[in-house]
């Protein structure tokens, strides 16, 4: 069965929209845990907005299995080591308002190379974001990276007529990875509505990450169900 990941950034958003301590994030990840979540992600960027180092470690304590995104900078390489995460995702700052990430473009990241080193030799699994293509799968098996997240955004934002081409063009990036023998998740947008469509076009990724959509589900049913019926469009 596919991993779920639990991405708690909407979380950490509505905490700091709401100008107090309500939300809890360590909570959150105890709750999600329970109803079957395999790992609980925060992402940090350099600002340490809205994700703050400190919830990094909190969470860090109250998981099983818990994933970190970051900017390969490094300042947040720091983070990464001291937390020790069980996967560690790099990845772009993305264009958002709200805080968000976006695909890395591994031709043209400086630095990248020690940094990935570090998190090897630190024996942390180490995947990149990235947009679903062949090329970037190529580069990504090149720079020795473990895994592979290919972003969805685009595609689920998609006219549903202007999807087909999309999906066989992450259906290629995915047969590709799986070859090269890296972890394959999907992340990106992904919700109730289209999951199982993004599914039946890449049926060999290992994990898939969701975020928004589950925590704005929880508002209405409660955490627990929203969790439990994203675990079963899994199957």
């Amino acid at each position: 069965m596919r991993s779920f990941t639990l991405e708690l950034d909407a979380l950490a958003c509505l905490r700091e929209g709401a100008g107090g301590g309500e939300v809890d994030l360590t909570s959150a990840a105890t709750l999600a845990q329970l109803a079957g979540v395999d790992a609980v992600r925060l992402g940090v960027n350099p600002e340490r907005y809205p994700v703050r180092e400190e919830d990094v470690r909190d969470v860090r304590r109250a998981a099983r299995r818990f994933e970190l995104r970051m900017v390969p900078t490094e300042s947040l390489l720091k983070v990464a080591l001291e937390t020790r995460p069980d996967r560690v995702l790099l990845a772009a700052d993305g264009p958002d308002l709200l805080p968000s990430a976006a695909p890395l473009d591994l031709r043209s990241v400086h630095g990248l190379a020690p940094i990935l080193r570090a998190l090897t030799d630190a024996g942390m699994a180490t995947s990149a974001l990235v947009a679903p293509e062949l090329e970037s799968v190529k580069m990504a098996h090149g720079e020795g990276l473990t895994g592979v997240e290919f972003y969805t955004g685009r595609i689920v934002d998609l006219p549903q007529r202007e999807r087909r081409a999309e999906f066989e063009k992450l259906g290629d990036a995915v047969r590709l990875a799986a070859k090269t023998r890296l972890s394959i998740g999907l992340v990106g947008n992904l919700g109730y509505r289209v999951l199982r469509d993004v599914l039946d076009a890449a049926p060999a990724v290992d994990h898939v990450v969701v975020g928004r959509a589950a925590i704005a589900r929880s508002v209405l049913v409660g955490l627990d169900r929203a969790l439990r019926d994203l675990r079963a469009l899994l199957t």
